[in-house]
């Protein structure tokens, strides 16, 4: 079966200092699965997803092969890859805030982004978003396209930016540290529509976090990055439950004890 992403010898580094971050990186996401990508801030995690879809910063260059369906992505052109981007590979980023336009009402973001791929009018893309954000536990939809993004608390700019991936239905959707800038009772509601919108739209995805109980409910396979370099991979189960590394070993030994001593304090012990 042909993979839906295939990353081969990856290398990204930084022009203006000469400095490597990611050394020869190679993974396989299959279709229908999920692959979360675990580690430290600054392992490589988020690099590695903007490398797929091409969206660095100028000074940032990378080489190898990213092939998407066979489509080697680093040959393409600029507009080429902005026809990819969302409606192929989507991806939602860490912070909510950051994905819309601050000077707009959010429903213009939705409008402008559909229109682009589909050519809807503007009451074909309310009629769809309206489905979409009740699907995920928005409710008063239109009211919610009127607002600005400043208006809407991180919890809710995530579900809007998860109810028009579904929309979008891309074959492949990027969620980078989807939860970071949530309080658990979001964070843990967020996650649920991410278990949702896997099988609503029976797509592939890579999910970046550094949080392994999310990792472990929502994944099928796991990368560990440190300092830009793989140290392991395999099924969650395996990966989880046997680490081989001393990086991984320490992740999940930190991870148990953080769960335990979350327990005991539950306990009043």
């Amino acid at each position: 079966m042909l993979n839906m992403l295939e990353v081969n010898h990856l290398r990204v580094w930084d022009a203006n200092e000469g400095k490597e971050i990611i050394r020869d990186s190679s993974f396989r996401l299959k279709p229908q699965t999920c692959l979360a990508i675990v580690g430290e801030s600054g392992s490589g995690k988020s690099l590695t997803c903007r490398s797929i879809i091409r969206l660095h910063k100028p000074w940032i260059r990378q080489s190898g092969e990213i092939l998407f369906k066979g489509e080697n992505l680093n040959q393409l052109s600029d507009k080429e890859m902005r026809r990819r981007r969302g409606k192929q590979i989507g991806m939602i980023m860490q912070n909510g805030m950051g994905a819309f336009d601050p000077s707009s009402v959010v429903g213009v973001h939705f409008q402008e982004t559909l229109k682009a791929h589909f050519g809807w009018s503007k009451s074909q893309v309310e009629t769809a978003m309206k489905k979409a954000m009740e699907s995920v536990m928005l409710n008063h939809p239109i009211d919610i396209m009127n607002k600005y993004p400043y208006q809407l608390s991180g919890g809710m700019l995530q579900r809007l930016m998860i109810a028009l991936t579904l929309v979008l239905s891309p074959d492949i959707v990027i969620a980078d540290e989807p939860t970071t800038a949530l309080d658990t009772i979001s964070q843990y509601e967020v996650v649920e529509q991410f278990i949702q919108l896997r099988e609503r739209m029976g797509g592939s995805m890579i999910f970046v976090s550094h949080d392994l109980g999310v990792v472990k409910k929502i994944a099928d396979e796991v990368l560990v990055m440190r300092n830009g370099v793989i140290v392991e991979s395999g099924s969650v189960e395996e990966v989880l439950s046997a680490p081989r590394h001393p990086y991984t070993q320490y992740l999940v030994s930190t991870r148990l004890e953080l769960s335990n001593h979350f327990n005991e304090i539950m306990r009043g012990e």
